[in-house]
C-alpha cells in the first residue's frame, strides 16, 4: 500500500505543481468548467483512460459543464504520491 503524504508534502506539491487543486476531506479536489457538456464528457473519458492505465481512479462529479475531480488513495486513507501523479495528468488533460 502507498504511504500517506504529510501535510507539508501536500502543501508543497500544491504550491509548486498543482496550484488549481485544493485539499478537502483527505483528497485533492479540482473543478473544471468546460465550454460545452460534450467537452466535459470528453475530458472525463480522457481522465478515465489515464486513470485506468494507472489503476488509480478519481471520484468524478459531472454537473452540466462543471466537472469536479476528487483524487485520493481510498485504501491508504488519504493522499499519496499516486494522487499527485494523477492530479498532474488531469491538469494536462484539462489544459
Amino acid at each position: 500500500m502507498a504511504e500517506l503524504l504529510t501535510d507539508d508534502q501536500i502543501d508543497a506539491a500544491i504550491r509548486d505543481h498543482l496550484p488549481l487543486w485544493k485539499v478537502a476531506d483527505n483528497a485533492l479536489v479540482r473543478t473544471v468548467k468546460t465550454p460545452t457538456f460534450l467537452d466535459g464528457i470528453r475530458l472525463v473519458a480522457t481522465v478515465a483512460q489515464l486513470a485506468e492505465s494507472m489503476n488509480h481512479h478519481p471520484d468524478i462529479d459531472i454537473r452540466y459543464t462543471t466537472i469536479t475531480f476528487r483524487v485520493s488513495s481510498h485504501e491508504a486513507g488519504g493522499i499519496t504520491d499516486d494522487d499527485l501523479v494523477l492530479a498532474r495528468h488531469i491538469d494536462t488533460a484539462a489544459a
